[in-house]
């Protein structure tokens, strides 16, 4: 019986990490000239994953979100929470929300890894398919 429980837990064990490694530091490239101009913070709270920018680049002309709206009108984008209450699954998160600093624009999200290393962003309009895929890859 113990063997079996051991078997099990090697057998699963990839699948009940991967929580784990959606979370951390990415590198954020920018999606028209791949030149990586932001690190965001993933983090997890509430069963939820979030994600704030903790760093903005020297290799970027922007440091405030001029095309935002409402209160995050020119704010700073170090320390914005540009992604948000993505509900956790085993292969990343779903039904959440991304903000594009540069077009001030939100977006319906959902992430999972790619690989250990490469996290895929899937913002869209109405369903993914009409949408657009990012690849973050951890700092």
């Amino acid at each position: 019986m113990l063997l079996k429980f051991f078997q099990l837990l090697v057998f699963l064990s990839p699948f009940l990490d991967l929580h784990s490694q959606i979370t951390g530091f990415w590198q954020v490239p920018d999606e028209h000239d791949g030149i990586v101009k932001s690190i965001v913070e993933i983090y997890e709270k509430d069963n939820q994953y979030f994600g704030r920018v903790a760093q903005v680049l020297d290799s970027t002309k922007h440091t405030h979100c001029e095309n935002c709206v409402g209160v995050l009108k020119d704010k700073p984008l170090t320390g914005m929470l540009i992604l948000y209450d993505l509900e956790k699954t085993l292969k990343g998160g779903i039904d959440g929300s991304v903000l594009n600093p540069g077009s001030g624009k939100v977006y319906s999200c959902y992430i999972e890894l790619a690989s250990q290393n490469k996290l895929k962003l899937r913002g869209y309009m109405g369903l993914p398919a009409f949408g657009k895929t990012l690849y973050w890859i951890r700092k």
